[in-house]
């Protein structure tokens, strides 16, 4: 059974890698320890300020550029997703670490941001290609008249053959409004703008089934169908001093652009020409293959922010897995204060955009639509959630 299983993988795997030749849209993420310039041994950086002054190893921007212009003379549609500009004002200022603090960590994103887009507008200006800079946070994305902005923002750019270079807002994000590190950003980019192919350039060369730093038995993962329990025990923690990210945030990130009918490679960033030898099919690092996709509004109200929680009976919730309407009768509790439209948790099992508002709900909870007749005339509803705005987080 097991070999039947290997053999499956095997001939999936080759199918993944094969179809990543048609990649349309290739969003590409560059970590902090990526971007940053080497000192010593292979894949580290400095622990100490930099005499250089930026930090950023700008013959490595340079190979990007001379790839992404590749791509771009294919007629693909490169996108990117930048860490390095707090790592970058924190060399700038002559610290030897990342700040702690959120105000140091905010000023230091404000000094580093415009300094990393002009290196990256340096090294594109050489291969004839223009960027274009975008700083967002989760709210750009959890606001849907805001997302449906940032997206037609993206797909002007791309129509116009300018390369979009995303990076968190990080000089004005809080906890509240934060990706929290930029794995989960480049994810929440290829989902939303229905990339094809979603490219971590990394300090590690694969996801191992241990941590190769303290297990010399570890070996690499080339491909991965699921993320089980086992994928999630073989991640390890952080990487260098002055990123954010480690495996398990990666992994985080693979299952929104999963969700999404996006494949993600995973591989060494420092790989000669490792972008294009993913997309010609070289088993190069670890490819996370595609789950079924979610239509796009489905995956806006699966990844949103809830307003509120509403608590269900057990018949209401085996209703609504067979596509059926929420109705008030089903509700049992309302929590939080959110309006119409907005989206809420509901049952600990569902993201739902709600027809009701908390306090019409709690009003209404429990009743039968024949007792809340005189809502429908005085604008309100029957419905608290129609099939088409319901989607289940298993």
């Amino acid at each position: 059974m097991a070999k039947g299983n290997a053999f499956l993988d095997a001939r999936l795997a080759h199918e993944a890698r094969a179809a990543l030749a048609s990649a349309r849209r290739i969003v590409i993420k560059i970590g902090t320890a990526t971007i940053a310039r080497q000192e010593g041994q292979a894949g580290r950086i400095s622990d100490g300020p930099d005499p250089g002054g930026s930090g950023i190893d700008v013959e490595f921007l340079h190979r990007v550029a001379a790839e992404l212009a590749d791509l771009a003379r294919e007629g693909r549609q490169p996108v990117l997703v930048t860490s390095g500009a707090v790592g970058m004002g924190a060399r700038a200022l002559g610290l030897g670490k990342k700040p702690k603090d959120t105000a140091s960590k905010q000023a230091c994103a404000a000094i580093g941001q415009p300094l990393l887009m002009e290196e990256y507008r340096r090294a594109f200006d050489v291969y004839g290609l223009t960027a274009a800079q975008l700083l967002v946070t989760r709210g750009a994305w959890e606001d849907r008249e805001a997302y449906l902005n940032l997206r037609s923002t993206v797909e002007a750019l791309l129509e116009r053959k300018v390369v979009p270079v995303f990076n968190e807002n990080d000089s004005v994000s809080t906890a509240e409004i934060a990706f929290g590190d930029n794995d989960r950003l480049s994810a929440y980019v290829a989902s939303k703008i229905d990339a094809d192919l979603l490219v971590i350039l990394s300090d590690v060369d694969a996801l191992y089934d241990a941590d190769p730093r303290s297990d010399p038995a570890a070996r690499p993962i080339p491909f991965v169908r699921e993320i089980d329990p086992a994928i999630m025990s073989a991640a390890g923690g952080k990487g260098s001093e002055f990123s954010t990210g480690g495996m398990k945030t990666k992994l985080m990130a693979v299952g929104i652009a999963r969700d999404a009918g996006c494949r993600v490679a995973l591989v060494h960033g420092r790989s000669p020409r490792i972008i294009s030898r993913v997309i010609a099919g070289e088993a190069v690092g670890t490819l996370f293959d595609a789950d079924a996709a979610l239509r796009n509004r489905q995956r806006w109200i699966k990844r949103a922010r809830p307003k509120g929680e509403i608590a269900v009976d057990e018949g209401a919730l085996a209703a609504m897995r067979e596509r059926r309407s929420l109705l008030p009768r089903g509700v049992v509790s309302v929590s939080g204060t959110f309006e119409r439209g907005d989206v809420v948790l509901i049952g600990g099992a569902a993201m739902a955009v709600t027809s009701l508002s908390s306090a019409e709900l709690d009003a209404a909870r429990g009743k039968r639509s024949s007792e809340l007749g005189g809502r429908e005339g005085s604008g309100g509803s029957r419905v608290v959630a129609r099939p088409d705005d319901v989607v289940f987080l298993d």
